[in-house]
């Protein structure tokens, strides 16, 4: 088994102050692994926020090639992570093998990419104002920006993804290219995973040359709170509950200093079937969106929790193939026993809910979770009923029947803040039915046409983002190159001496990157 020490990592060193041990667990049997982690002290808490905030001076003000060094370093470390490191992350989520190895190269591929972005340099948004001395009524001043990190970052891992949405996952690669030293709180499914991950990006600071706070990381129940509430604290990255980040956006918001939170929670990512589409496809839609609701157990932000047509013969008969589908799907083991327990309160509210019929699924029991399908009476997203906006956070989908287009377009109105919603048609579906666009851009942060949800590619373009409950700030996304702007903030130079002004500011444009200047954009010098 691989070397775990399980004590918490503080400015380049690890502490184990505390008397309070806690142990990760066998997703599958529930027996405990033969590891132990100290939970952090509020002493240790300070510390670790303490370590982030000196190394910030330095961080901050290193070139941007430096940090991508930084990150590429820590790219190479987690490729190096082996198979010991793989089938221990298997034992601690019950997710298979190819699941992680695929997961440890998104990982590094963020990290790498985030390299790339700083490399580009359009990150910093340099725009340069020229002095106009001879404007009437009065002449304009040099006025130059640019953008820095905010400060040291709070982020909280998630459960359903132990690499790319944790210890070394989007948030974290972001923070570190804006320049932000994080803070990370273990997530407690899988802190072994979490203490391989985060020796392997102290490697990699030590390797680059880094400062020794540049990356923290703390164990424990009940850290978070004070995490967040800490001064040094400039923002902070959540992948959870809905209630999870709620908690922590009002914590943030009473500091003496109120700051964001960038927390993605609760998204049921509505698939919409148009009837074309249906009339062609109908059980071929039915298999691929099967597949797609319990893929990874159904535990994915993105996982198509509602299904939603009109009325029809084709999709009543794609009702049944649905049905067909699912009630075909075997149980599967969660990434924990607390996942298990919620999506079984989930799946009985929705069993006791007058206007919800139960289509298919075996009685849930046991340790393993197990495909369900159920329909809606429409009146109930019509109503705004609460049951159906919060996602059931398993290998579960509901299906609702609009009478008409009308009944369709207000359901849809219905529906809170999601992260996607999918358009499934022809091509006379689409443009028949292109009325919807402008109503989901306003629900949602990706639209897709002809996919399905669970998959977020890591790109330029992405936005895994969307309007509240999908998260807590629906201006950014946590996946994505744009990531890195939630923790920016814009200064402005004015009447600065050349020699004295930041690299990417400077006439000789010594970075090489892309600028406005007055008004146009330029990768060359100044005069």
């Amino acid at each position: 088994m691989p070397s775990v020490l399980g004590h918490n990592f503080i400015g380049g060193s690890r502490s184990a102050a505390g008397n309070v041990t806690l142990h990760s667990v066998d997703a599958t049997t529930g027996e405990a692994l033969p590891y132990s982690f100290h939970q952090a002290t509020p002493a240790e808490v300070d510390a670790a926020v303490e370590a982030a905030e000196a190394a910030f001076a330095e961080f901050r003000q290193l070139s941007p090639e430096r940090r991508a060094l930084f990150l590429d370093a820590i790219a190479e470390e987690l490729d190096q992570l082996d198979d010991d490191f793989v089938a221990l992350v298997c034992r601690e989520t019950a997710l298979p093998a190819g699941r992680i190895q695929g997961e440890r190269g998104r990982t590094s591929g963020q990290m790498r990419l985030f390299a790339q972005v700083l490399r580009r340099g359009d990150f910093l948004g340099a725009r340069i104002d020229l002095p106009l001395p001879q404007r009437t009524p009065l002449p304009r001043v040099d006025i130059r920006q640019m953008r820095i990190g905010v400060g040291p970052v709070a982020v909280f891992g998630a459960s359903n993804f132990p690499l790319a949405f944790s210890t070394a996952g989007g948030d974290t690669a972001a923070a570190l290219a804006a320049g932000c030293p994080v803070v990370f709180k273990a997530h407690s499914g899988h802190m072994a995973t979490a203490d391989l991950v985060g020796c392997a990006i102290v490697r990699a600071a030590e390797r680059s040359g880094m400062p020794k706070g540049v990356f923290n990381m703390i164990f424990g129940a009940g850290v978070g709170e004070q995490l967040v509430r800490h001064p040094g604290i400039q923002a902070v990255g959540f992948t959870g509950s809905l209630s999870g980040g709620n908690a922590l956006c009002k914590m943030a918001a009473e500091r003496p200093q109120p700051i964001p939170v960038f927390a993605e929670m609760s998204s049921i990512n509505p698939v919409i079937v148009l009837p074309e589409a249906l009339a062609v496809r109908g059980e071929t839609i039915a298999r691929e969106l099967s597949a797609s609701v319990v893929l990874g157990g159904g535990q994915f932000c993105t996982n198509p929790g509602l299904v939603i047509g009109v009325s029809s013969l084709a999709f009543s008969a794609f009702v049944e193939q649905l049905q067909e589908q699912m009630a075909a799907q075997g149980p599967q083991t969660l990434l924990n026993a607390g996942g298990l327990r919620s999506y079984a309160k989930g799946l009985e509210h929705l069993h006791g809910h007058p206007r919800v019929t139960h289509l298919a699924g075996q009685p849930q029991h046991g340790n393993q979770a197990r495909p369900q399908l159920f329909k809606a009476d429409v009146s109930l997203l019509l109503e705004g009923d609460e049951l159906l906006q919060e996602e059931v956070f398993g290998p579960t989908t509901i299906v609702v029947e609009a009478a008409d287009d009308a009944q369709l377009i207000e359901a849809l109105r219905g529906l809170r803040g999601q992260l996607t919603a999918t358009l499934i048609g022809e091509p006379e579906d689409l443009q028949a039915h292109q009325h919807l666009v402008p109503l989901l851009e306003q629900k949602v942060g990706r639209i897709l046409v002809n996919g399905y949800p669970t998959g977020v590619e890591v790109c330029d373009a992405m936005v895994h983002g969307g309007p509240y409950p999908a998260t807590s700030d629906a201006r950014g996304t946590s996946v994505g190159t744009l990531a890195i702007d939630r923790f920016l903030r814009p200064v402005c130079y004015q009447n600065y001496p050349q020699a004295l002004l930041p690299a990417a500011l400077r006439d000789s444009n010594p970075l090489g990157i892309r600028r406005l200047v007055n008004g146009e954009w330029s990768e060359g010098g100044i005069g």
